[in-house]
This record gives structure tokens, sequence and C-alpha cells, in this order.
């Protein structure tokens, strides 16, 4: 039997590392002189290393390992399915009982009248889903010409050709020449960076306006669906000012679009609730869900589809899908990860007792020099680094410099906080205790403590 071991050298294995694999969002170049960290295990919230270091992961993964890392029964889970059906498809009217069975309990769980589910591997092919989803549905409907689809900038969607499309990130539309046709945006609710002197609800407001005037600019006839993630994630979690979701809402419902919600993230406990729709009050016609779907352990997402949506679709062939979609091991893992988070009360426990005291541990770095805002939703939280906090300044060097400099300060330390430019980021698996909370703030105080010499050493503490 083939085993995978950590039988070489850190430097033996980085040295094949760097030879052969390409790294996602990394210049492999860089690396190749650095060396990537080798993770060999892991076991709740910690991660060790092949140097033997034990490593707080406040980012849970890619924000995605909600249980924790070791749980067991999700292992035994997957090894009865794999003996049992280890694959089959859903093409050609065949099913099989775990897509059954996740496909009845997503339809419990999700809020509304969200009955119907189409699998993908993730998120990111789960969007690109989407955009194929509402254009059918409008076709269907015998308004084909209603096909654009309007998003956020700086928001994500994934990483495909589609789900890069619809996100925000012009970083990554500079490369592949996207978007793609039929994608338009907004701006953000960004009150920190972008709101200047306007109040923060009044600042909500024009952002969610600009909706509307963007559906009078393309013309109502041609748009099918708005798509947002209830607190942008990988955009630096970026929390919309009060408001911001209500008007969204009466937009879409008077102008007859779709709403597209991307919880990707913010699903399965993350905010608080099962859903991140149910702690913003948002009732979305399509969510788009995968990470805490089965807490990262095997790739796995899905549309989860309102009863408006899917009987239109269900009149005609939807000529869509993917060799993997539904997959038994993957599905049997996501119901025994969903039954973990249910039974041992994990999402109500983050509701009422962690993520209140983290927002009390977080907001104290509020304290900082380096710190001009503290949010957090759930079990997700940013900070803004400033050179001048009572002007939310931005740095004068180039975006991400400084948060780079802090981040590589929380790597040294064994805490995994992770920058979007400027902004610090955190979303820990949902099990962490409170004595875990603890070590977390510890170690990014003394973090921005040590980035902040570095920064103010190198002349960087400059405002722009």
């Amino acid at each position: 039997m083939n085993k995978i071991t950590n039988h070489l050298p850190t430097a033996e294995l980085q040295a094949i590392d760097a030879a052969h694999h390409m790294h996602p969002f990394t210049a492999d170049g860089e690396l190749k002189q650095k060396g990537a960290r080798v993770i060999t295990s892991a076991k709740g919230i910690w991660l060790k290393d092949s140097e033997g270091e034990q490593v707080l992961d406040a980012m849970a993964g890619l924000w995605c390992v909600n249980i924790g890392y070791g749980r067991d029964e999700l292992a035994d889970v997957a090894a009865r399915q794999m003996r049992e059906l280890p694959y089959y498809n859903t093409f050609f009217q065949t099913t099989h009982v775990p897509a059954i069975a996740l496909a009845q309990k997503l339809a419990e769980l999700a809020p509304g009248d969200l009955n119907h589910v189409f699998y993908a591997n993730g998120g990111s092919d789960a969007n690109d889903t989407n955009i194929r989803m509402v254009r059918t549905y409008w076709a269907e409907k015998g308004q084909p010409e209603r096909e654009v689809i309007i998003s956020r900038w700086n928001a994500y969607h994934g990483s495909t050709i589609g789900g890069t499309s619809l996100g925000g990130m012009k970083g990554m539309h500079g490369q592949g020449s996207l978007p793609i046709p039929g994608i338009e945006f907004i701006d953000q609710p960004n009150w920190y960076a972008e709101g200047g002197d306007t109040d923060p609800e009044a600042f909500g407001l024009e952002r969610a306006q600009q909706l509307e005037a963007k559906i009078k600019e393309i013309g109502p006839e041609k748009v099918a669906a708005f798509i947002g993630e209830p607190v942008q994630g990988a955009g630096g979690v970026i929390v919309a000012p009060d408001g911001y979701w209500a008007e969204i809402q009466r937009i879409c419902r008077k102008y007859d679009i779709l709403l597209i919600v991307d919880e990707v993230i913010t699903g399965f406990g993350r905010t608080g609730n099962w859903f991140g729709s149910q702690t913003l009050d948002i009732k979305p016609d399509i969510m788009t869900v995968a990470k805490g779907l089965s807490s990262g352990y095997v790739p796995i997402g899905a549309s989860i589809v309102s009863d408006k949506v899917a009987d239109v679709l269900a009149a005609t062939e939807f000529n869509h899908g993917y060799t993997y979609s539904g997959h038994p091991v993957a599905c049997a893992v996501a119901l025994e990860n969903l039954r973990i988070l249910q039974e041992e009360g994990i999402v109500d426990r983050v509701r009422e007792d962690t993520a209140p005291y983290l927002a009390e541990k977080w907001h104290s770095l509020a304290d900082h020099p380096f710190v001009g805002e503290t949010k957090i939703v759930g079990m997700m939280a940013s900070l803004a680094l400033t050179p001048d906090k009572s002007k939310r300044a931005p740095f004068a060097a180039d975006t991400g410099t400084v948060g780079y400099i802090t981040r590589e300060r929380c790597f040294a330390n064994n805490l995994i906080m992770r920058h979007v430019g400027d902004r610090m980021i955190i979303s820990p698996p949902l099990v962490i205790t409170r004595a875990e909370i603890d070590t977390l703030i510890e170690r990014a105080r003394k973090s921005l403590d040590e980035a902040y010499e570095i920064v103010k050493e190198k002349g960087l503490l400059v405002a722009g």
C-alpha cells in the first residue's frame, strides 16, 4: 500500500515542492527562494509543521474547517462510503442515497423556500452553475435577453473563468481577458476605506442605490440577477452598514431580478447562524455553498435553489453538470459534518458564547496605535492597519506592503492571520475555545507590536 509520510528533512521537502508543485495565488519563483512551510498534521484548531512547531490556524484553512481538524468520524464515514459505493454519477436518470439525504438535509437547514440542491465541486463552479442557471431561468420565461448579472467591486466569487468574472477583483481580471461579457459592477459598501466623512448608514444606502442606477443604465429588461456575499470575505471581511441589504433587496424586488447570495464563507455557522442570510435578514433566490459544508475535509459545493427558480428549470433539460456533482463520498462526509455541527450545538455555541467573547477580545485591539478599525460578524473578523487613526489614512507605500509585513510576523509567531491589502483578517474554526481565543489575541497583539516597529524603522509609517 502506498503511504504518504513525512520521511524527508524539511529542506528536501521544500526543494521537491519548488521543483514540481505550482501553488495557487503564488509567485512560485519567489516562494522557491524562501521555501514553503510544510504542514504535516492537525488537530482541533492547531497545525503541526515539519519542524514540530504548533501553529494556531486562525483562518480555518481557507475559511472552511468549521468543526476543526482531526475528526475521525468524517474519516470513518468516507471509508465506509468508499467501500459501499465509491462513485456514481447522477446524470441519466440515476441517483444515490448520499446525494438524496444531503439534499434533504440542506433543504431542511436553508431558510425560506430554498428547497432544491444542484451539486458542484466547490464554490467557484457552483457560481459558474449560477450564471447558467439564472440565464436559463429567464430564457424559459420568454426573456432570453435578461443575461446581465451585477456584482460588486472587491467581491470574491471564485477563480474559475465564471467565478472570477463574477468577482470584482481587478488583479484577477488582469489575467485571462476577464470578465466575460454580461457581468457588470457597482461599488462595494466599504465605509472605512471609501466613505470619507459620510455617515456610515447614508454611505451604505448610496452604495445600495448604485444597484438601481446600474439596472436603469443597462435596462431592466436585460438584467438577470445580483450576486453578493453577506459579508465580503476575501475582500477583507467588509461588513456593510446597517440598512444596506434591506435596500438591495427592495431594488431586486422592484425590478424582479434574482438575488444570488454567496454563502461559501458565511454558511454553516460562520456568522453565528446556519447561514449569513439569517444573520443579516436576506432572502435569496439562490444560495451558493461550499467550504463549511464538509468543513473542507472533501471538495463539495452546491447551489441551493428556491421553489420559484427550480419550478421554471424543471420544465426543461438543464444542460449542465460536473463528473463529480453529488459525489457519494463527498455527500456522505458533508452529512456527517452537518450532524456534528447540529448535534454538538456548535452553531449555537458560536452565537451565544464564543463569538461574543471573540468580539470583545478582537475589539480590544482597536487601542493599538497601528489599528484604525476592528470589525467582526460571528467568527469572521478584520482590522484595518493605518499610520493615522484619526484620519483612517492609508499608507503611502503600495497597498499590501504593511499588511504583508504584519502577516509575516504572525507567521513567525505561529499564528495564521491573513492580510488583504492592509487589512488583517481571521476566520478561526468554530470549535475554538475561550482559552484558545486568548492565545489568538495574545499572538495577534505581539505580531502587531513587532510589525509596527519594523514599519516605523523602514520609514513606512507615513500616510498616503
